[in-house]
């Protein structure tokens, strides 16, 4: 990776200068705005939704090849982990390093659900924790649950979102090689592992019809895009939130089992940096956080961040709400 050079610090500095003069957003916040549908994408979200709709009624009456959905089923794994681990955790905060095998396998992994390129999710999703539930965070909690979730991605971004998404430092991502080819490919390369070479598969090797193998592919699609959009939207509304309380990011252990670990978001927004993306590390289900510790062990992995104990109790007793989980005997807590 290219060291910065003196250019960077000045256009950074410059920025840094001129954001300095917008106005403070506060969350929870959300402004007067007029919505502006995207009528295009919206027709291309409908049909995702209708073709996986197709799928699910394929899977129950057409009689796929058992091997087609466990297929599927591994495939939506993958995606979901390369999304977590890669994207997430890796890319968008830096909590730990990755060699080149593992960079290459995780652009892959994340490719499998079409969430346009990584710059582009890393960049929405570093403003988020910046502006968390205000008008600059794309996916803006305040608006509701149907907006966080899903809603933000059919209208016009607001305005604050594009005003302050230019002042995201995206030089560490940008400097890239694996994440710049993506981009730059990112129709024909994401497309193609999301959805052609998953039909492809199985009609190549256990003769698996076209019709169902293209609508199981939108099914499995659709599945991981919603798994995923859950930590934007119900994970914003019900939980504890044992570190900050001024914050609508939750702990939702229920939620934890869908999202594969992500579960613990009140965490996440206190400690972003955190590879576990949980207080509890493994002592709890958290897949994402073992996949790491195991790449860490085969030398894949390096320089995992966590915070201190003393952090987290710091911070919890300063702005927790008293909901915090300590050890492993208190884990039959309600959420």
């Amino acid at each position: 990776m290219a060291p910065n050079t003196s250019k960077d610090v000045i256009d950074v500095d410059f920025k840094d200068a001129e954001e300095s003069k917008l106005e403070k957003l506060v969350g929870p916040q959300a402004g007067p705005w007029k919505y502006e549908i995207i009528y295009g994408r919206l027709a291309v979200f409908g049909y995702f939704h209708l073709a996986a709709l197709y799928g699910l009624y394929l899977a129950l009456t057409a009689g796929p090849a058992w091997s087609t959905i466990i297929f599927h089923y591994v495939v939506f794994l993958f995606a979901i982990i390369g999304v977590y681990l890669g994207l997430h955790r890796l890319w968008a905060h830096n909590a730990f390093k990755a060699k080149l095998p593992l960079q290459i396998l995780m652009i892959f992994w994340t490719s499998l659900t079409y969430q346009f390129s990584a710059l582009n999710w890393i960049r929405d999703h570093r403003l988020h924790h910046k502006y968390t539930d205000t008008d600059a965070d794309p996916h803006n909690a305040t608006r509701g649950i149907f907006f966080s979730h899903i809603g933000w991605l059919l209208v016009k971004k607001h305005p604050e979102v594009k005003r302050r998404g230019k002042f995201t430092d995206m030089r560490d991502v940008k400097a890239n090689p694996i994440l710049r080819f993506q981009d730059k490919w990112a129709v024909p390369f994401i497309g193609s592992i999301c959805f052609i070479i998953p039909t492809l598969i199985p009609m190549y090797f256990w003769n698996e019809g076209l019709n169902v193998a293209w609508h199981l592919s939108f099914l499995r699609f659709v599945l991981s895009l919603h798994q995923v959009f859950l930590v934007n939207s119900y994970a914003h509304f019900a939980g504890t939130r044992p570190y900050d309380k001024r914050i609508l990011p939750t702990d939702n252990r229920s939620l934890n089992y869908i999202v594969l670990g992500e579960g613990f978001h009140n965490f996440h927004h206190a400690f972003p940096w955190d590879y576990r993306s949980a207080e509890l590390g493994t002592l709890f289900f958290n897949p994402t956080t073992w996949l790491i510790e195991l790449f860490a062990k085969i030398g894949w992995a390096y320089d995992l961040k966590t915070a201190s104990k003393s952090v987290i109790e710091g911070r919890a007793q300063r702005t927790g709400d008293g909901t915090r989980v300590q050890n492993k005997s208190d884990l039959n807590v309600n959420s």
